[in-house]
């Protein structure tokens, strides 16, 4: 599974808005670095310049047509992957990513565009994973959650567009994907995620 190409590992956490990636990111991030490995966290969209497009059209709804944003996702993409993906893996590090490439796909696609060709558009210059966990949830308690936090996302959070997006997440099939019911106890969703990343270092 790992690439004979890179010393570090990817790992990636995917999911509908709601579904605590930011929480399971930083669980597992504090775990690894407990056991003594160096570990690098980003997400998706960055900080970047494109990063910064992406969440300021996201508050005007409509601002951005899915080719335009799925424009935006591949820049911003491109750039995390030169600058911060690949030089933590050349170190050797863990690197844990809130949001990736499968995200564009479910997202973008639930919006019409062809699944397969943002796929092979990503995978001309992404690092592939080694893990990829889909943290599976309802959206209507997705979006609760983030009623509850006091944050909203025009453009992405909408429930039934959620539900496109889940049933596209819920595709991914394969060796490098694990499915997490994401409605479990954060804790007992940690404890999943690790035990299969024990598996794997």
């Amino acid at each position: 599974m790992k690439s004979k190409t890179r010393n570090g590992i990817l790992i990636v956490l995917e999911g509908i808005d709601g579904a605590g990636k930011s929480t399971q990111v930083a669980l597992l991030a504090g775990k690894l670095r407990e056991m003594g490995r160096k570990v690098a966290v980003f997400r998706e969209p960055t900080d970047g310049v494109w990063g910064r497009k992406i969440r300021d059209k996201a508050k005007r709804a409509g601002s951005l047509t899915a080719e335009e944003e799925l424009d935006l996702f591949l820049k911003d993409r491109r750039e995390n992957v030169e600058k911060n993906i690949k030089p933590a893996l050349e170190r050797g590090e863990t690197v844990i990513l809130d949001r990736y490439y499968f995200s564009t796909i479910a997202y973008q696609g639930a919006k019409g565009l062809d699944t397969g060709r943002i796929r092979r558009l990503n995978e001309e210059f992404a690092v592939p994973p080694d893990l990829v966990f889909i943290l599976d949830l309802d959206p209507e308690r997705g979006l609760g959650r983030i009623r509850d936090r006091g944050t909203r996302d025009e453009l992405f959070e909408r429930e039934d567009y959620l539900r496109k997006v889940r049933s596209i997440f819920r595709r991914f099939r394969g060796g490098r994907f694990v499915a997490v019911d994401a409605s479990e106890p954060a804790e007992a969703v940690h404890h999943k995620i690790f035990a299969k990343i024990a598996e794997l270092i």
